[in-house]
């Protein structure tokens, strides 16, 4: 029978086409830049998940350069990829940057997905994909060989229907790694809980559940619908155990939105980590991108890449308007503002002040302040928006709002507190069982049995659909 792994051993994963593998498979951030470049091994994601016995299928779409390019792209497109749709409404905005990785998984392409998140970038496309995305706090997965954008934000999670598959997905990756120095911080002496084990349909009873009120905004005809799902939900978890405290608000949040501080960190992080952390490491480079500079002059030379119809702003501020990396003073003291803004302003704040195991949020609010401070946040599917709502589109034609476009809600807690948090996920998700009731317009027609093997029975099933 030979050996058993684990209990991912033969089951397929995507992964985000950021994340390099030592194969066939290129690893370009979408970009045509980095076509025929070679990593002199697998990341570590790619090493762990082959050595759970999973089967790495392919790389997902993204948008491009985990969405850290343009002023005026589209979520879901890349150079290289193409535009990506979400499959709950015609021409749906997937959000992004994980894109792909959330509508593959949301139609069962594979069992799940790796994304990443910088701020926004597993929970997003989560939320409007009918997903359970988990946004591990920084250091719990490995980034050693995945593109980067800030070794202060970045972090690999999965992206799955149920918060089993993905406590599974997340017991595989995570965990200490000598490549990736952030990873140290995991208590314990590294030693992980088991997340699987956290499934546990009583885990709200108890806890204190906390509503950052002030995070989620007026209520407009867009948020309607889900700040009623979002107050449905927290009855529930009323009713199942939990002690909510409305308006635990973060102090410093209006000064957060005004802060360009984290404009700062992500700039000069990426000046520095591109070349420092991905670019230096490639064992070939045949268009000899080595740092920001050269990959900004590719990009608005070769013509595929589609500029200047998609711009370079967000590099061109990175490179002219703030013009230093990660090891300058200017950089530390926008790093420490955000460490306030998040830390004793935000989620860390607020769960002292008022004694909470967890915050909770429409997970359209959720992303920004966890990501200042590398705090872990997992959403599960909340609801969909009604038949009558007003379909909005965005500036490239992407359907953004409409009916039966999913979204979801969000915990949060403090640095590796995700065994919390995978709990009172799971218990809210079997209490709702949401995803079920919401369907998508587009659903895969082949099936394994019509491709593999093929004859007659291959064609009657093909029948049958």
């Amino acid at each position: 029978m030979g050996d058993f792994r684990s209990p991912l051993h033969g089951i397929p994963i995507l992964i985000k086409n950021n994340i390099a593998t030592d194969d066939k498979m290129t690893n370009t951030a979408g970009s045509y830049a980095l076509i025929g470049a070679k990593v002199p091994e697998d990341s570590t994601m790619a090493a762990k998940l082959r050595k759970a016995g999973a089967i790495i299928l392919g790389k997902t779409n993204l948008s491009q350069w985990a969405n850290f390019r343009s002023s005026n792209s589209s979520n879901g497109w890349s150079a290289y990829g193409g535009q990506t749709f979400g499959a709950y409404v015609p021409n749906q905005d997937p959000s992004g940057s994980s894109s792909g990785s959330g509508v593959s998984s949301s139609l069962g392409l594979a069992l799940a997905a790796l994304g990443t998140e910088t701020s926004g970038s597993i929970l997003s496309p989560s939320n409007v994909n009918n997903l359970v995305g988990i946004k591990p706090s920084v250091g719990l997965t490995s980034r050693y060989l995945v593109i980067p954008i800030s070794e202060h934000q970045d972090t690999v999670g999965p992206m799955a229907r149920t918060v089993k598959d993905a406590a599974y997905l997340l017991q595989a990756i995570a965990g200490p790694d000598p490549n990736d120095n952030y990873t140290s911080a995991i208590p314990n002496a590294g030693t992980l809980p088991d997340y699987v084990s956290a499934c546990n349909f009583s885990a709200l009873a108890g806890k204190r559940i906390g509503v950052p009120r002030n995070v989620i905004g007026a209520t407009t005809a867009t948020s309607a619908p889900i700040i009623a799902a979002f107050n449905a939900a927290l009855t529930l978890m009323s009713a199942a155990g939990a002690t909510i405290i409305d308006n635990t608000n973060f102090t410093q949040y209006a000064a957060f939105q005004r802060s360009n501080a984290s404009s700062i960190v992500l700039d000069a992080d990426f000046v520095s980590d591109l070349p420092n952390l991905y670019l230096s490491k490639l064992a070939s480079n045949p268009n000899n991108v080595t740092d920001l500079a050269s990959l900004r002059a590719f990009t608005q030379s070769f013509g595929p890449e589609d500029f200047p119809d998609r711009d370079t702003a967000t590099w061109d501020e990175s490179l002219s308007l703030t013009g230093f990396g990660n090891t300058d003073p200017r950089f530390t003291a926008a790093y420490a503002q955000n460490l306030a803004f998040g830390g004793p302003g935000g989620v860390t704040g607020a769960l002292e002040t008022y004694n909470l195991d967890a915050l909770v949020l429409p997970t359209r609010n959720s992303p920004g302040v966890p990501a200042v401070i590398g705090s872990p946040v997992i959403t599960v599917p909340l609801g969909a928006y009604p038949a009558n709502t007003t379909t909005v589109r965005t500036s490239r034609g992407l359907v953004s709002v409409a009916p039966n476009l999913p979204f979801g809600i969000s915990f949060l807690g403090e640095r590796f507190s995700e065994e919390v948090l995978v709990g009172l996920a799971y218990a809210f998700e079997q209490r709702t069982l949401v995803r079920g009731r919401v369907g998508p317009y587009l659903r895969p027609r082949t099936e394994l049995g019509d491709v593999v093997g093929g004859g007659a029975k291959g064609r009657r099933r093909e029948a049958k659909l």
